[in-house]
């Protein structure tokens, strides 16, 4: 599988991820509903938007590795982040820049999205995100 990722010139920039992502591949994996949870249901990083974006980062990885894909092979991330405001973006980004070694992540992102919401499922979930990739 292979994916190509790029900014066409014309487009905003600098951002922390690419604006297109071409894949070439048969399979499709998503990866829906990552939460700050930990897989006995115990809540990780509470009230810690960077500690809980890591978190689902990293929980991610697991979804995507159970499907024998990487971060590489991603062609989109979706984030949902409850009562979003500009002044979260640094905390945001400080809990991608803390797994960005950990766990591989490209730099720049994948194309990706960040989708303020009023409430997910449960009070203390700040942050779920959802990945689609592409294997052979």
């Amino acid at each position: 599988m292979t994916v190509t990722r790029f900014s066409p010139e014309g487009l905003l920039r600098p951002t922390p991820y690419h604006h297109v992502a071409v894949g070439t591949g048969s399979r499709h994996v998503h990866v829906s509903g990552q939460i700050a949870r930990h897989a006995d249901g115990t809540p990780v990083a509470p009230g810690d938007l960077a500690g809980q974006v890591a978190q689902v980062l990293r929980n991610t990885a697991v979804g995507l590795a159970g499907a024998g894909a990487t971060f590489d092979d991603v062609l989109r991330l979706t984030f949902y982040v409850t009562h979003w405001s500009p002044e979260r973006v640094g905390a945001f980004m400080e809990g991608v820049e803390a797994v960005t070694e950990e766990l591989g992540l490209p730099t720049p992102l994948p194309p990706s999205s960040l989708i303020g919401v009023e409430y997910l499922f449960e009070p203390d979930v700040l942050v779920e995100v959802e990945a689609t990739a592409l294997l052979d």
